[in-house]
């Protein structure tokens, strides 16, 4: 049995991983965490969940120590998780987005000492597509122009999505672009596309789960590499699958790339 803490319980995909790793014979939820100011500290995390009871309030301090901490937080949370699984030895999983240069410079520290999976989306098909958006932009060369076009609900903060990026990080790994050089986010005015560059666009619609384009078009043709998400189990699945194979990793830095052999 895998001891499980999850950060960011009562967020909406802090009571999926709740609901699903209470219903997960691998695993057990020991500790449920939020920030101090929740309205729901001490209630119980598989009835704030919407399941059962689970016999695990929701706490902002962590009073044991889990063989794996899940993180679905926020971007002003993570600097804190970090330090607490790096000075107690706890595995991290993070699927947090919106993180800072200043953060990951933390989770980089922080993996010298303690094995930490990051993954801007846990799917194994959104995995899958990162590998194959940097495989069909390598091929296709810069007469194709590429688009990255992303959706969710109207309460994402962050934009463009961790996703987004992910997906330009990996063309650009695969063909040699400069994320910070070659990309641009949205157009107005007068403004014409310059060849070979990456445009991002971000879309905030209702209660969009996810969903992710990849465009590359030239005169003729286009083609388009697809991914949507219509439920968020889909990440929560691949966050436990993650925690599970996490546990025991020596320190050091990973992905769901890992995980899946991709």
């Amino acid at each position: 049995m895998i001891q499980v803490a999850i950060n960011g319980a009562t967020g909406r995909m802090g009571r999926r991983l709740v609901a699903l790793a209470c219903g997960d014979a691998e695993l057990e939820l020991v500790a449920a965490l939020d920030h101090a100011g929740c309205g729901l500290l001490g209630q119980d995390a598989g009835r704030v969940a919407g399941e059962d009871e689970s016999g695990v309030a929701i706490s902002s301090t962590l009073d044991v120590k889990p063989d794996v901490m899940i993180d679905f937080s926020v971007q002003s949370a993570v600097l804190a998780v970090v330090t607490l699984c790096r000075e107690r030895g706890i595995p991290l999983v993070t699927g947090t987005t919106g993180l800072t240069t200043e953060d990951q410079q933390a989770i980089d520290d922080a993996a010298k000492s303690i094995a930490i999976l990051q993954a801007p989306n846990m799917s194994l098909g959104v995995n899958l597509l990162f590998a194959l958006a940097g495989q069909v932009a390598k091929q296709l060369g810069d007469d194709y122009d590429i688009e990255v076009v992303e959706a969710h609900h109207r309460f994402k903060q962050d934009a463009p999505s961790g996703t987004a990026m992910g997906l330009v990080q990996s063309i650009c790994d695969a063909t040699g672009k400069d994320i910070h050089k070659d990309v641009k986010h949205g157009r107005s005015g007068m403004d014409p596309r310059v060849p070979g560059e990456i445009g991002v666009h971000a879309l905030r619609l209702g209660d969009e789960v996810g969903r992710h384009t990849v465009c590359f078009a030239t005169l003729g043709e286009e083609i388009q590499l697809t991914h949507k998400a219509n439920t968020r189990d889909t990440f929560a699945v691949g966050a436990l699958r993650a925690a599970k194979w996490l546990k025991g990793e020596s320190a050091g830095r990973y992905t769901m790339k890992d995980v899946l052999g991709l």
